[in-house]
């Protein structure tokens, strides 16, 4: 039987005291990682002749269109899990192969297509990048260094300074009517830098495409990644005298799991994340992921264009509900601006291929989406990451995602270029990558909505916008200093293809 690795991009995990040479040696090449009237066609229900597979049927949104539908579903050999009727996205399990072709004829579908190629359950079982835990000694010596009014590693956090976020705790930490939602793995809500920030409540796991209340469901298991626990820490770890202090340490963080145990991010868990999102008041979402299995979705092919269909509407809808959406540019040192690209990974469930795509009608789900907030990384010179992927009018903004010391070293005291941040079971460790920029994005958002609470979505992200530090494009680019350019950047000072309309800044977040 094959055993399907997944993809991760979004997050490059290095075991704690590992040299930093080693880690230069796969920085740059970072894999982290749903007619309102006329007849129906007659659609027979099929035999089991193929995998069950997951789709998403999208259709007008309304009840009477969904329920019609949801019928035809049904007879077309597919079982409906749950239907979105705000944003007429239906989450089906089918073992008909033919079933996404079959329910596209009929009247009121929008789009449908397979969100894996992979059967339920996906078959991979190996998880991917967990950083060591921080030793005693390692803990006692930061905590020795750090300095009055510090958390006890806040001094290895040379990320805070490079965003101001230190000079912003002089002022306020945020507020706990602001709640913050990390869509990812999983969050463990008992680690002491997150417990006392946390919102059960306002909390739930979406794997399924359905979320799931039962108490403690967010959490990732024993054997799952610590990343959604890290991107938590890293915005809302509070400044408790403990670990680590988040840029936010103020604000309230709820986890919203829509990885499964293998490591996949599937269409109707991200469609379901947003809409708990936007339906249980969350004022900023963080989503350091793509959705799987496809790297790109290219807009010409039935299926691909079904969930960039599903995840827009959702990704919108919580938007319009209030809802700010954050996410990773990625690490592959791609220009999303380019004319082509070439995609070797897709899909990630299945077999891959080099496949040649076009960044404008190919879309990176959620990053690339209308609205959503995209962000590429820095290291400890403020410099682009070497993974960072970038283009002109595709990055909106920059933030800290750590880079090998090689390339970007940081000032004592902290003696990594990696970000430092919580894991599950009270532990600390060392991640980097775009998924790390981002949720130094999402917590300085959340300060801008504390200082000011009535701010529309679209207001927020001006305000981000506009108070970011301009940073003029890196030109030449050599980041590895061997005489040979690695990246170039396009655009001014004010906003360019590196940078976005700049480097975060929470200071100005707090005091504007």
């Amino acid at each position: 039987m094959t055993v399907f690795q997944p993809r991760h991009r979004r997050v490059l995990a290095v075991p704690l005291g590992m040299a930093m040479a080693t880690a230069l040696a796969f920085l740059p090449d970072v894999s982290a990682s749903a007619a309102d009237t006329g007849a129906t066609p007659s659609l027979s229900a099929a035999a089991a002749d193929g995998p069950s597979l997951s789709y998403v049927v999208n259709v007008r949104p309304g009840q009477g269109t969904s329920e019609r539908v949801q019928k035809a579903v049904e007879r077309a050999g597919g079982s409906v899990v749950i239907a979105y009727d705000e944003i007429g996205v239906i989450v089906v399990h089918s073992s008909n192969a033919d079933f996404a072709t079959a329910i596209r004829k009929v009247p009121g579908v929008d789009s449908a297509g397979a969100t894996r190629n992979a059967p339920l359950p996906a078959q991979s079982t190996t998880d991917v990048g967990t950083p060591q835990v921080l030793s005693s000694e390692q803990v006692a010596q930061a905590d020795a260094q750090a300095t009055d009014g510090q958390d006890p590693l806040e001094s290895l956090q040379w990320d805070l300074p490079a965003i101001k976020a230190d000079k912003a705790h002089e002022k306020t930490l945020g507020s706990s009517k602001v709640t913050v939602a990390v869509i990812d793995t999983g969050v463990d809500d008992t680690h002491p830098d997150i417990a006392p920030n946390f919102s059960a409540a306002q909390s739930t796991n979406c794997v399924s495409g359905k979320p799931d209340t039962t108490y403690g469901a967010w959490r990732p298991s024993s054997t799952e990644s610590p990343h959604g626990t890290h991107v938590a820490g890293e915005i809302a770890g509070a400044k408790n005298g403990i670990g680590i202090t988040g840029v936010a340490p103020g604000v309230k963080v709820a986890g919203i799991k829509v990885a499964t145990s293998q490591g996949y991010f599937y269409t109707e868990a991200v469609v379901c994340g947003f809409v708990w999102a936007a339906e249980h008041h969350i004022d900023v979402t963080n989503n350091s992921y793509y959705t799987d299995p496809w790297y790109f979705n290219c807009t010409d092919d039935p299926d691909q264009k079904a969930l960039v269909d599903a995840i827009t509407r959702a990704s919108r809808f919580a938007e319009h509900k209030g809802t700010v959406n954050v996410a990773a540019a990625g690490n592959e040192s791609y220009d999303l601006a380019a004319d082509s690209i070439t995609d070797p990974v897709s899909p990630n469930d299945g077999t891959p291929s080099d496949r040649v795509i076009d960044p404008h009608k190919c879309f990176d789900v959620p990053t690339q989406l209308p609205g959503v907030v995209t962000v590429a990384a820095t290291g400890a010179k403020g410099l682009k990451s070497s993974f960072s992927n970038y283009g002109l009018g595709v990055i909106d903004i920059a933030a800290p995602g750590g880079d090998s010391t090689a390339y970007q070293a940081p000032q004592p005291p902290a003696t990594s270029g990696l970000i430092l941040g919580p894991l599950p079971g009270g532990r600390w460790g060392y991640m980097a990558g775009t998924s790390m920029a981002t949720p130094h994005v999402v917590g300085v958002a959340a300060l801008i909505k504390s200082t000011h609470p009535h701010a529309s979505p679209a207001l927020v992200k001006a305000l981000l916008y506009a108070e970011a530090t301009a940073t003029p494009c890196t030109d030449p680019y050599d980041i590895n200093g061997d005489g040979k350019v690695d990246a170039v950047c396009e655009g001014s000072k004010n906003r360019n293809g590196f940078y976005g309309w700049g480097i975060a800044d929470a200071l100005a977040a707090v005091s504007r």
